[in-house]
C-alpha cells in the first residue's frame, strides 16, 4: 500500500515538472515593431466642382409695350403663340388718335395758307420799299410776320408728324421672332402710358437655347471662368442631367443677408424644349478636370514623421540614410501659380524612408496631381506607427522585426 502511494507521489511530481517545462518553453513575449503606412502614386483623375443654384431664362427676352394710351381693341396672339418680327399682335382703339391727326392736318394747312399770304404781302412791301414808297418800319413789320408764319408752319408740321406717329403706335408689332411667354392685357382693357410704358406681352426669342443665371458664393467665384463645363438638374426632370458651359461671370456682386454672391451665366442647348423659363436649376461647375494623370493622396503632402521613428526604421533596413538627405533632381521647373508648387514628401523605397522634393499641380482635396519628382508606383509615407508582435521564449520571429527589403536568414523561407 505504501509502495503504491510512493509511486503515485512520484508520478504527480513528474507531471508538475513537465507542465512547468511546457509553460517555460512556450511562453510568448511581446515586442514592438514599426509599421509604415504609404500612398502609392497612380494614374487617376483630378476634379473640382463648384455648386450653386439658379433660374433658367431665355437668352433674349423682350417686353413689348405701348407708347400711347387707349383701349385695347384687338389681340392677335395668346400665351405660347409663335410670332415673327413685324407681325401685328394687338391694336388699340384709334378713334381719338385719328381725330388728332385730322386736327393736326387742318392746323398745318392753315399755317401753310397763312405763310403763302404773308409771303405775297412781303413781296409787295419789299418792292415798294426798294422804290422808297413805304418806310423801313413797314418793310420790317412785313418781314417779321413772314418769319413768324414760317415758324408756325414748321411747328404745325411737327405736330402732324407726332399725331401720325402716335396713330402708328396703336398697332402693336412683335419686334423679334419668338414665343409669347406672357400676355398682360385683354380686349377692352385701358392702358395708360402717361408715366411709364405698360407691358402688354413678353416674348422670348428662341427657346432652343436657354441660359441659367446662377448665384455663386464669393468663396468659389475665383475658380470660375468662362468656357468651363457645367451640368445641372431641374426638379421637373429628376435624374436627368443637362449640359452647358459658362459664358459670362458678372463683376457686380449681390449682398443678401450678409452673403455676397456673383451671377454666373450658363448657356445650355434645349433642342427638345424641356427646359422652361423660371425652372430652378441645381448646378455643378467643373473648375478643374484632369484625366489619367499621376496622382497621390493629399494626406502625403503635409505629413511630417518623427525623426526618431524614421531613423529606427532605416536602421531596421540595414541601409542607414541621413535624415536630411533630399533628392531634388527631378523638379527642374520653378514653382509658379501656372506650373505648380514645390512640396517635400517622405518617400519609401529600397533606401528606406527619406525626403523627396516634388512639383505638384491641381488638387481636389483628396488627391494631388504630381507633375515632377515621382513616377507611377512610387510609395509616399502617410504614417508610421508601432505594431505589436509576439514571439516564443528562446526563439525569434524575424518576420515581425525585419524590413521587407532585408533578405531572410539562411534556412528560413521568405
Amino acid at each position: 500500500m505504501k509502495k503504491k502511494m510512493v509511486i503515485i507521489g512520484i508520478a504527480s511530481v513528474i507531471g508538475v515538472v513537465i507542465v512547468i517545462m511546457i509553460i517555460l518553453f512556450t511562453t510568448k513575449t511581446t515586442t514592438l515593431a514599426l509599421q509604415v503606412e504609404t500612398a502609392t502614386v497612380k494614374k487617376g483623375n483630378i476634379c473640382t466642382v463648384v455648386t450653386a443654384t439658379g433660374t433658367i431664362q431665355p437668352i433674349k427676352q423682350v417686353n413689348v409695350g405701348t407708347q400711347v394710351s387707349g383701349v385695347v381693341q384687338k389681340i392677335y396672339a395668346d400665351y405660347n403663340s409663335k410670332v415673327k418680327a413685324g407681325q401685328l399682335i394687338a391694336e388699340l382703339d384709334k378713334t381719338n388718335l385719328k381725330a388728332l391727326v385730322s386736327e393736326s392736318k387742318a392746323s398745318y394747312f392753315t399755317a401753310l395758307n397763312e405763310l403763302d399770304y404773308l409771303q405775297k404781302v412781303f413781296n409787295r412791301q419789299e418792292s415798294l420799299y426798294k422804290n422808297k414808297v413805304i418806310s423801313e418800319a413797314d418793310y420790317e413789320e412785313s418781314l417779321y410776320k413772314l418769319n413768324n408764319a414760317k415758324g408756325a408752319v414748321e411747328q404745325r408740321e411737327s405736330d402732324l408728324q407726332r399725331a401720325e406717329t402716335n396713330l402708328g403706335y396703336a398697332d402693336i408689332y412683335s419686334p423679334i421672332d419668338g414665343v409669347i411667354l406672357t400676355k398682360s392685357v385683354d380686349v377692352g382693357q385701358t392702358v395708360a402710358a402717361s408715366f411709364s410704358t405698360p407691358t402688354l406681352f413678353t416674348i422670348a426669342q428662341d427657346l432652343s437655347e436657354m441660359q441659367v443665371e446662377a448665384n455663386v458664393d464669393e468663396a468659389d467665384i475665383g475658380n470660375v471662368t468662362e468656357g468651363q463645363r457645367v451640368t445641372f438638374t431641374v426638379d421637373a426632370f429628376p435624374g436627368e442631367n443637362f449640359s452647358g458651359k459658362v459664358t459670362q461671370v458678372r463683376l457686380n456682386g449681390t449682398v443678401k443677408s450678409n452673403v455676397v454672391t456673383y451671377t454666373v451665366v450658363i448657356t445650355a442647348e434645349n433642342p427638345k424644349q424641356k427646359l422652361k423659363p423660371g425652372l430652378t436649376a441645381t448646378i455643378s461647375i467643373y473648375t478643374v478636370e484632369l484625366n489619367n494623370t499621376n496622382v497621390v493622396e493629399a494626406a502625403a503632402m503635409d505629413y511630417q514623421p518623427d525623426p526618431a521613428q524614421v531613423s529606427k526604421y532605416n536602421a531596421q533596413t540595414g541601409i542607414p540614410v541621413a535624415l536630411s538627405a533630399t533628392q531634388n533632381n527631378a523638379a527642374a521647373l520653378p514653382a509658379t501659380p501656372d506650373n505648380g508648387m514645390m512640396k517635400t514628401v517622405w518617400l519609401l523605397d529600397k533606401a528606406g524612408i527619406h525626403q523627396k522634393q516634388i512639383l505638384v499641380g491641381k488638387s481636389d482635396r483628396v488627391n494631388v496631381q504630381v507633375l515632377e519628382g515621382l513616377k507611377e508606383g512610387d510609395k509616399v509615407v502617410t504614417g508610421i506607427s508601432m505594431a505589436a508582435a509576439t514571439t516564443a521564449s528562446g526563439t525569434s520571429d524575424s518576420s515581425s522585426a525585419n524590413s521587407p527589403f532585408m533578405p531572410a536568414p539562411p534556412g528560413k523561407k521568405k
